[in-house]
């Protein structure tokens, strides 16, 4: 059979070829990807994260220290055309009565299964349940029972639910950009923010604003380099913490940790500032020195970033509930 051995033969020296070319773009592209990875090691994994209310999907105006337009998120809770209010503190569950699941999407899948299998046997659509009255009758207590859930539920939220974290997002657009370039963020006066509900009052960013901006600038990078989770969560929303905590995970799971230390912020300026319901928001690009590196657990040798130091400008959005100060609310790459 010297036709079959030849062909097996020719097919084996294809797919050796194959493999090989595979193993040569695998070796050239890991690097790569490395690299890319380590520059995205800081605060915030290098991408823009959070939500800014119902700004999230507006972009915050250019400024003089980020002349150029911010990047969109590529992580946040925040759905389109809602505010945040309407955003998740979580990352989306089926529940009782949730769209991807849950017991009622269980429910349903039941009913059709129970339909199908009746149909294979011969039963009828129905006749795995049966019949058309005996499915009419389930489907009408059914609808009874989550009727009363539903309205006993609601009268327990009002009840015993406390004031969402961030006030319903009605406002409309703000004000333009208020450029204030300093050399930090603590001299000069901040500009104004309007939201679109007349009965909210016009947001004013005062000098202790700034200060505040620019401790929680570096307050933020050192709790990250000290992977700090308790502490980040008196400096940022507990959405920005679930990705901070989510990126930190990875390092663990490379058995890396990334430092950044010598943060000194170069200038700074507000985009917008404005209020929605009884949450402040700020949204304040901010240019700044750091000395980025990430460090092999064990050994302590640098595996990517470097000694020396570096520039970074980003745009960070900070919030403020009443009764609370400043907290970081998202961080967006500049273009």
């Amino acid at each position: 059979m010297p036709g079959i051995w030849e062909t097996h033969m020719n097919f084996s020296l294809r797919s050796r070829r194959l493999f090989k070319t595979i193993a040569v773009v695998l070796a050239l592209a890991l690097p790569t990807a490395l690299a890319i990875s380590s520059a995205d090691a800081r605060v915030g994994g290098g991408g823009s994260s959070g939500s800014r209310g119902s700004r999230t999907y507006s972009a915050p105006p250019s400024t003089t220290t980020a002349p150029g337009s911010a990047s969109q998120f590529n992580r946040t809770y925040t759905q389109p055309g809602a505010g945040m209010n309407s955003a998740a503190t979580a990352p989306a569950r089926g529940g009782l009565f949730g769209r991807a699941g849950g017991f009622m999407g269980g429910l349903a899948a039941g009913f059709l299964g129970a339909g199908l299998l009746g149909m294979l046997f011969g039963g009828g659509l129905f006749g795995g349940l049966g019949g058309l009255s005996s499915i009419l009758g389930l489907i009408i207590q059914i609808a009874l029972v989550v009727l009363v859930v539903r309205l006993a539920m609601s009268w327990w939220q009002r009840r015993h639910t406390p004031q969402a974290a961030y006030a319903n997002a009605d406002a409309g657009a703000g004000s333009g950009p208020q450029p204030n370039q300093r050399g930090g963020l603590g001299g000069g006066l901040g500009g104004f923010g309007f939201g679109a509900n007349a009965n909210n009052a016009p947001l004013e960013i005062k000098p202790d604003d700034y200060e505040a901006f620019e401790r929680l600038l570096g307050d933020v990078q050192t709790a990250w380099s000290n992977e700090d989770v308790a502490k980040l969560h008196t400096l940022a929303t507990p959405e920005m913490v679930s990705y901070f905590e989510q990126d930190l995970a990875q390092n663990r799971a490379r058995n890396v940790v990334n430092k950044v230390t010598g943060v000194k912020l170069l200038q700074g300026d507000l985009a917008e500032a404005w209020r929605e319901g009884e949450t402040d928001y700020a949204t304040v690009a901010l240019r700044f020195a750091l000395t980025d590196k990430t460090l092999d657990r064990n050994s302590g040798t640098v595996v990517a970033g470097s000694e020396q130091p570096g520039e970074v400008t980003e745009v960070w959005t900070f919030a403020r509930r009443p009764g609370s100060g400043w907290e970081l609310s998202a961080i967006q790459q500049t273009n």
